[in-house]
């Protein structure tokens, strides 16, 4: 078997109405598909639901459910909130910018842009408390090839020692970076 795509990627929302409208108003996604049940058909337990589908770009889908008879949503307190993200690519820094300036314009929060050296990224939260991040690669091949070429170690040594391995410290060395 060989993975070919996400076929979806599911989050919880608070209001699936508010939630397709803020996703393509600020992000630009498409409204692909609304399914609704009164009944899980996996587990047929009684709990309705709507379940949306929101085009993420190139045959990947962002889907939310909202759940009416559920607690409140939370998060998991006990994970930083910057881990837990979805990330889009976007074409370039220019566009990153372009939209950063846009969301502020809507009253949106913004983190960065932030230099991850091979990528150049913003963060933001969407009216779920999910937080975003729109990703423009930087890099050279030089660059994505070393890493590469470093992965398998690195994961070793983290394995290991649970400190972050230094395989990759050249991607800190701004030389190389403007070099690469």
């Amino acid at each position: 078997m060989k993975i070919e795509r996400i076929h979806h990627v599911a989050y919880r929302c608070k209001d699936a109405k508010t939630t397709v409208q803020w996703y393509e108003k600020h992000l630009g996604m498409n409204f692909v598909l609304a399914i609704a049940e009164d009944q899980v058909p996996s587990t047929h337990a009684p709990d309705p639901y709507m379940h949306l589908f929101m085009d993420a770009g190139n045959g990947n889908i962002l889907a939310f459910f909202e759940l009416p008879n559920a607690p409140e949503m939370g998060r998991d307190t006990n994970t930083p909130e910057w881990v837990q993200h979805i990330a889009f690519k976007v074409a370039t820094v220019a566009e990153l910018e372009e939209t950063k300036t846009r969301l502020q314009a809507a009253g949106i929060e913004v983190i960065g842009i932030t230099d991850h050296t091979i990528f150049k990224s913003i963060y933001f939260f969407d009216p779920n408390g999910h937080r975003v991040e729109l990703a423009a690669d930087v890099g050279t091949p030089e660059m994505y090839a070393k890493l590469d070429a470093c992965k398998w170690e690195m994961l070793e040594e983290w394995s290991k020692t649970k400190r972050a391995p230094k395989h990759a410290a050249w991607m800190h060395d701004k030389e190389f970076a403007t070099r690469a």
